[in-house]
């Protein structure tokens, strides 16, 4: 069997749709699942990808996560709200979350959307994308199970919280960084213990406390460390006070002893939506962002600058004429559970 197979990216967004379908999720909520689990394939990050099909089916399954959640909002002023997301998928619920961010800051030039009892939500990046769509800087963060050390542990203390952040780019594709708190989300190291690659000896510990290249010793240990040092830890400590903290809602060493599969849920998220057009002119905004971009490369013409997402977006355009590569392993981990993809 080859290292992997190349599939159509509509063909990869029916398959996930199909497989939820089947196990009792509503469409409308398979149509959202389906094209954001997509999406991070189709962006080059597989880590977050259809690979994490076979964990969410199974939690469906077992009743761990809700097929059909009955989202409600709980709390709200004008400007902001508090949605409880009955634990159903994390991309569904997160999804509606920033819609609700955004639908505010239309109206007010702010919104906040603070959701609790959220499952995993795959990449924050999809978020983040789709308030810049509409116009808005979107910002969004997350807590998580603990899977990084902290000042100096021994043992992982916090979640490494991604956040990203999303800024309109008039026509062109916007700006979004996503990013852990650690060197390198698990997810990564994963796909680089699957691609047979090692990683930097920064990303992460072995089991004796020494600093590896070795992806496998990594995932082993649990002994994944934080950017930054002591940086990395403090905007770990705040993230969670800005989601489980601000929502009351489980802190990230509450998840981990309920469900330690890497599904998260009672998970809380933050989702926050600047309407541009609230503070400047859409256009001027545009080209003060294309302006500073110019700047950046004029600086240093010999210098490439990659802008945070960009290689996603050349990714995008390769795949979508290419196919999408799903690694073989991944493959037979989706077959082991009755969904094929050729």
């Amino acid at each position: 069997m080859p290292d992997e197979i190349r599939i159509p990216h509509e063909k990869l967004v029916a398959a996930i749709g199909r497989a939820l379908s089947e196990i009792g999720v509503p469409m409308p909520i398979c149509g959202v699942e389906a094209e954001i689990m997509a999406e991070a394939d189709l962006l080059g990050v597989p880590s977050h990808g259809v690979r994490t099909l076979p964990m969410i089916v199974q939690a469906l399954r077992e009743g761990r996560a809700t097929a059909n959640p009955q989202i409600k909002i709980v709390r709200e002023r004008f400007a902001t709200c508090v949605l409880d997301g009955d634990n159903g998928t994390g991309r569904y619920v997160s999804v509606r979350a920033m819609q609700q961010a955004v639908e505010r800051a239309k109206q007010f030039g702010v919104g906040v959307c603070a959701a609790t009892r959220v499952t995993h939500w795959g990449r924050a990046h999809a978020y983040a994308y789709r308030a810049a769509q509409a116009g808005c800087i979107g910002i969004c963060a997350t807590n998580a199970i603990p899977n990084m050390l902290a000042w100096g542990s021994q043992t992982p203390l916090l979640g490494n919280n991604p956040l990203a952040i999303g800024v309109p780019r008039g026509e062109q594709d916007p700006i979004v960084l996503d990013m852990a708190m650690s060197q390198a989300a698990v997810g990564k190291v994963g796909t680089y213990l699957r691609e047979g690659k090692p990683v930097p000896s920064n990303w992460g510990l072995d089991a004796d406390g020494n600093p590896t290249s070795d992806p496998a010793a990594i995932l082993a240990s649990r002994r994944l460390l934080p950017f930054g040092d002591h940086k990395g830890a403090g905007l770990a400590l705040m993230l969670e006070l800005l989601t489980a903290g601000l929502t009351g809602g489980l802190l990230s060493q509450e998840i981990i002893r309920k469900d330690s599969t890497g599904l998260d849920p009672d998970t809380s998220k933050l989702f926050i939506a600047l309407d541009v057009e609230a503070f400047a002119d859409k256009d001027r905004f545009a080209h003060r962002v294309n302006d500073l971009c110019a700047l950046l490369h004029e600086m240093e013409p010999t210098l490439t600058i990659t802008y945070p997402a960009e290689r996603g977006w050349q990714t995008r355009d390769r795949y979508l004429a290419e196919g999408i590569p799903i690694h073989a392993e991944i493959v037979a981990q989706l077959q082991a559970i009755g969904i094929a993809l050729t």
